[in-house]
């Protein structure tokens, strides 16, 4: 191949130069190129990844109380392999850790550089245990800083607040839904002991600080909140329902001020909490709102002119037959001929029946929707359903005259006071309200105008007649506020049999109202689920009116709502 001596020689020295400019530019590659990759190799095998847990964010309400908190707590983890007698280190350990020690053992059994072994051991045990083990002359257990989430409150607001489980992540209420925005983003870093545990700060790799998480303010007011919770305990005591539900809000604007359902639970120890307890039933539980939804057909028929809050209507003296069936008033009362303002004072079943028919099918049911019943309200809580309103496609002869008196339909307690704070503002449907703000902004406000149900003078209107209803001449005079105008409705509605028709002697009742009726500032519901008491006495007006008005009196008291002269001597003199 090669003629002579020389020639071969030059190829030899060529192939030497280009094997050794070869292994060359590899070097350097490996040098250069290969840095972060192999850096990142050695880290993982001679130390381990760390994570720094970002800081939750707080919970607030409108004045800056704190419902969620976090109270520093630390984490134990093991490196395996540091670790030379792990039944000696699970036998110091266990009792400071609260774990078996026969447990402890399994989970220290590894070669593994980082395992984490227990949350939310308080500084006090872990500080001692790491003395001890300092002091048996064992390694590898450590500790890194972290949090426990607490709620000062105990059970007050649980429903509203929700928890977070012990991995960190938001389960139920506020928590859940801004999970993201609360939880923040944990960062990391490389760690690498020596040969007796010793972490080598020189040698410490890439590090990725923790993002931290927002905190969030609520448009809850707590002393309101205190208020509803007492006097929800109290009506518990009373009356031993199945269950009761409260909503405070502030009418105009939509704000959630308070929200409390019984049974409740305590968020610090959700692991004993049953499903029963953890219900939020202002916006998970529908039931037939009862009289309440009277507002409904009197406000949308003058609204459309087709009566006037004086157009006489006949009630028939207390028995109508329409569809094959007589309808009856839910009192003893018989009405002959009264105006439309006047069925909603003596809430008169006839008479709202009878209004409803003379809107017809498609547009009562169109003021259905408007007022907010069969969609949600969108309030920023998880679990929310929209109700049940069929189309009336779907309605018998009998439907459009017993969904004006509250039957045939279901709703939430939100959709209820979302549509009785509907009269109160005007004739304007708001969207519930329930955070403020977070730390920086990025939760924004959600408070706007959904739609115009009715205009601002037959709010006005029907504003006046449910002033009548807490009076003498109406349904809700326990409901009424000494000093202030309430106006408001009772709804009183059999249980619904889930094998069909209704229970007997079985009610929910309710009280949806709002003060001072002539400048609402306050809207509230009450709604008590199968109260002991006689049937005879099994009435909103008579167990849900008188929670409302201790509320109501508590609450105006509270915010020191100017009070109305002519109502406190009406109410002195009544006295």
């Amino acid at each position: 191949m090669f003629r002579n001596t020389s020639n071969r020689i030059g190829f030899v020295c060529f192939l030497l130069a280009s094997l050794f400019t070869f292994f060359a530019f590899r070097l350097v590659d490996l040098q250069v190129g290969g840095h972060e990759k192999f850096l990142k190799l050695a880290a993982e095998k001679h130390g381990f990844k760390q994570p720094i847990f970002a800081q939750r964010g707080a919970i607030y309400d409108r004045h800056g109380e704190a419902l969620a908190v976090n109270v520093p707590v630390r984490t134990v983890t093991a490196d395996g392999t540091r670790i030379k007698d792990p039944a000696a280190l699970a036998h110091i350990a266990a009792p400071f850790l609260g774990v078996k020690e026969s447990e402890l053992l399994s989970r220290l059994s590894t070669k593994r550089p980082y395992v984490v072994i227990q949350n939310g051991v308080s500084e006090l045990d872990a500080t001692a245990m790491m003395n001890a083990l300092e002091t048996a002359k064992l390694q590898g257990l450590y500790l890194q800083e972290g949090a426990q989430r607490v709620y000062p409150n105990g059970k007050m607001l649980c429903h509203v607040l929700g928890f977070v489980d012990h991995n960190g992540h938001g389960v139920d209420g506020v928590e859940k839904v801004f999970d993201q925005a609360l939880a923040g983003r944990n960062g990391y870093r490389h760690v690498e002991h020596d040969r007796k545990g010793v972490e080598i700060v020189l040698y410490r790799g890439q590090e990725q600080p923790a993002e931290n998480g927002k905190n969030i303010t609520l448009t809850i007011d707590m002393g309101l909140q205190a208020i509803v919770e007492k006097e929800l305990d109290n009506a518990m005591a009373t009356y031993h329902p199945a269950g009761a539900t409260a909503v405070l809000i502030d009418p105009v604007t939509g704000e959630i001020l308070a929200m409390a359902s019984r049974p409740n639970y305590d968020p610090n120890h959700f692991n004993d909490a049953t499903p029963e307890q953890m219900r939020n039933r202002a916006i998970t539980d529908m039931y037939e709102p009862g009289s309440v939804f009277k507002i409904v057909a009197t406000a949308g028929a003058i609204n459309e002119g087709i009566v006037t809050e004086n157009t006489p209507i006949f009630c028939e003296y207390g028995h109508f037959l329409y569809g094959g069936k007589i309808l009856k008033e839910a009192s003893h009362e018989a009405f002959g001929e009264i105006p439309v303002r006047d069925v909603l004072v003596h809430s008169s079943n006839i008479g709202a029946a009878k209004i409803a028919l003379k809107m017809g099918d498609d547009k009562y049911y169109e003021y259905v929707r408007r007022f907010g019943f069969g969609e949600k309200t969108k309030i920023q809580l998880p679990g929310e359903i929209s109700g049940l309103v069929n189309p009336p496609s779907r309605w018998d002869k009998l439907t459009l005259t017993r969904m004006a008196m509250g039957q045939s339909v279901a709703a939430t307690a939100i959709q209820v006071v979302m549509a009785m704070s509907t009269i109160a503002n005007r004739g304007k449907l708001m969207m519930p309200q329930l955070v403020c703000k977070s730390s920086d902004g990025s939760v924004p406000a959600n408070s706007a105008v959904r739609r115009e149900v009715v205009s601002s003078a037959v709010a006005e209107m029907i504003n006046g007649a449910l002033s009548d209803v807490v009076s003498k001449r109406g349904t809700a005079i326990q409901a009424r506020v000494e000093g202030y105008t309430v106006a408001g409705k009772t709804g009183t509605a059999q249980k619904i049999n889930p094998h069909g028709g209704y229970l007997n002697d079985r009610y929910i009742v309710s009280f949806a109202g709002y003060l001072p009726a002539e400048n609402p500032r306050l809207a509230a519901l009450v709604v008590v689920d199968d109260a002991h008491v006689a049937s005879s006495a099994n009435y909103g007006g008579l167990v849900a009116a008188p929670v409302f008005s201790k509320i109501g009196e508590a609450s105006a008291r509270y915010l020191d709502l100017p009070m109305n002269p002519a109502e406190l001597t009406s109410t002195n003199k009544n006295n």
